[in-house]
Order: structure tokens, then sequence, then C-alpha cells
């Protein structure tokens, strides 16, 4: 993301988010905060986007970033979770 100067790693999941799915994303993020992100860019952002039978959700993981820094820094330029389900449910029908 230009805007935010960091990665944003998008992961689709069938079914219910799962403690793996979060963990298998903190994976990525770690890797991509050491091996991918530049000097002066900002620490990458994870978003889940999960499918079930009758719904579909987001969710966002943060890796080593708090919500406290997520809010006031990325909240501004990424939609809300609810923004993305929203979204995710136009497209599905």
């Amino acid at each position: 993301n230009r805007f935010l100067k960091c990665f944003v790693l998008i992961d689709f999941k069938r079914g219910e988010l799962t403690h793996s799915d979060a963990g298998q994303m903190n994976f990525y993020l770690n890797y991509f905060r050491e091996n991918e992100t530049a000097e002066g860019e900002n620490p990458p952002i994870g978003i889940i986007l999960c499918s079930k039978k009758n719904a579909v959700y987001s969710r966002y993981v943060l890796g080593n970033l708090s919500n406290k820094i997520f809010a006031s820094r990325y909240k501004l330029a990424l939609p809300t979770e609810k923004e993305i389900d929203r979204t995710l449910r136009i497209e599905r029908k």
C-alpha cells in the first residue's frame, strides 16, 4: 500500500477463522517484516477473509502492531472490518 507505506497481506479462507489461520498469517507478517520491508516502511498488516455457508467476514491480523498503533496510523486509510464484510456480501450475490 503506497499511502500507508506497508505491505498488506490478504489470505482467503473457507470456513470459520481458526487459531492456526491467525498463526499462519502471523508467520507471513513476521517474514515480510524481517525480509521484505524496506527501511522507512511501516510494518505489514494482514487481512484474513473468511467464507462459510451463509456468511462472509474479515479479520485484521496485526502481527507485532498494537491495536493502539493500528487505530491511530492505519484505520484512517484502510476500510473497517464491517466495510469489508459489506463489500464481500454484495460481491457474493
